[in-house]
């Protein structure tokens, strides 16, 4: 694996912990800032509305910039926004600086997995998406906890000077380590041609394969911290602890989902989904035992994102024709289901259901991903029918034009 490839997941690591941190911050942001707690939270709702928005404009924005350009780019203004953010005078410019960020971070994403699949072979191309994706599922073990400490220590603030730092550090390496140009292609980016990879069914089901099973995770992920107190009995001081074995999971599932993408794609979805959606509706009816409780949150870590690296090499392999913008709206796709899933928890809690409803709506989520996963197997196996059988002898037999999965009898593999 090229040294570069760990180096843009250290970048995500870095970006990824500015993401979730503010979950931890609130309180103290609503105490510094005079606002109330819901408002404080809605910073942590405009940097995912950013990176819905700024994944697929900047991917398009950028898509004639070399590479290293535009994630150098991306960093400096996310660099720039965190510096503002620490210095905010008040939370009008906090949250302008939130929407800004998210939108970097976004279009970093995005020309991150195009540039990461771009530098390793095909056969390897999920377990290179796994280590970048990593990063993100290190941010959440070790970046979140550490940015709540600094904030109750020594304030917010210094949890965005401590991204800066990282972030700027991940710049520095990046600048040294990526090569020029657009390693992997020799073709002119076109905006056409990207539009036109876009144009796909298989490509907007796998889409919805990505919100689903994503949002099924993070919905109960969300609320863990109140369902364990407050119905699992867990002491408030022990909550970190947990948290942080639903992380360690998610390396896990990462670590496995990264060596099964490039082989079995579609079965690694369907027993990353199927297991998440028993294991969340099994949280919801044990909800008051403590010890099962916990055991389950690592079992959500683990297939929360065990799929990960099967969701973002699929769309490569679905459309190879739009390396840009195809990984860009992908990213739109977590980020929607990031968004929409736990208000669906919220409104669950809000009627009255309590703590542990937000479990079932993650095995409701998480059913529907199975439908969907499945709704993509038929039309995999009705692609590959429909092929001629000159055409599929000369694609097993051009390194270009092979696809994971795109066989009569590989519609689970």
């Amino acid at each position: 694996m090229p040294p570069v490839v760990y180096l843009l997941g250290l970048a995500i690591f870095a970006q990824g912990t500015s993401e979730f941190m503010l979950a931890g911050l609130i309180p103290n942001v609503s105490t510094d800032l005079h606002v109330s707690i819901p408002e404080a939270g809605l910073l942590v709702s405009a940097f995912a509305i950013g990176m819905v928005v700024g994944a697929p404009l900047l991917a398009v924005a950028t898509l004639r910039l070399p590479r290293r350009t535009a994630l150098l780019g991306f960093q400096l203004v996310f660099i720039a926004g965190h510096v503002v953010g620490a210095l905010a005078p008040g939370y009008e410019v906090l949250f302008a600086t939130r929407v800004v960020s998210a939108f970097a971070y976004a279009g970093f994403w995005s020309v991150a997995a195009g540039t990461a699949a771009s530098l390793v072979p095909e056969e390897v191309r999920g377990k290179a998406l796994s280590v970048v994706g990593s990063g993100l599922t290190l941010a959440t073990i070790v970046g979140v906890p550490a940015g709540t400490l600094l904030s109750q220590h020594v304030g917010w603030r210094a949890a965005f000077w401590a991204v800066v730092a990282l972030t700027a550090l991940s710049l520095v390496s990046l600048l040294v380590a990526l090569p020029a140009g657009r390693p992997g292609s020799g073709a002119t980016p076109s905006v056409r041609a990207e539009l036109r990879g876009l144009a796909r069914p298989a490509l907007w089901v796998s889409y919805l394969v990505t919100l689903l099973s994503f949002g099924a995770g993070i919905v109960t992920f969300s609320y863990l911290a109140p369902l364990l107190t407050e119905v699992s009995g867990l002491p408030e001081p022990l909550v970190p602890a947990v948290l942080a074995l639903y992380g360690v999971g998610g390396l896990l599932g990462m670590t496995i989902g990264g060596r099964t993408a490039d082989r079995s794609p579609l079965r690694t979805l369907a027993l990353g989904v199927g297991v998440l959606t028993v294991a969340s509706a099994l949280l919801a009816l044990t909800a008051a035992n403590l010890v099962v409780v916990v055991v389950l949150v690592f079992v959500l870590g683990v297939t929360g994102y065990v799929t990960n690296p099967s969701l973002q090499t699929r769309v490569f392999a679905l459309a190879p024709d739009a390396p840009t913008l195809v990984p860009a709206v992908n990213t739109s796709a977590f980020n929607v289901g990031i968004t929409l899933t736990p208000m669906l928890g919220g409104l669950a809690i809000d009627a009255g259901y309590g703590f542990a409803s937000v479990a079932w709506v993650g095995a409701g989520v998480g059913a529907a991903g199975l439908a969907a996963t499945a709704w993509a197997a038929a039309l995999q196996r009705r692609a590959a029918t429909s092929v001629p059988p000159a055409t599929a002898s000369a694609a097993t037999t051009s390194p270009k034009t092979v696809v994971p999965d795109e066989s009569p009898t590989a519609s689970l593999r």
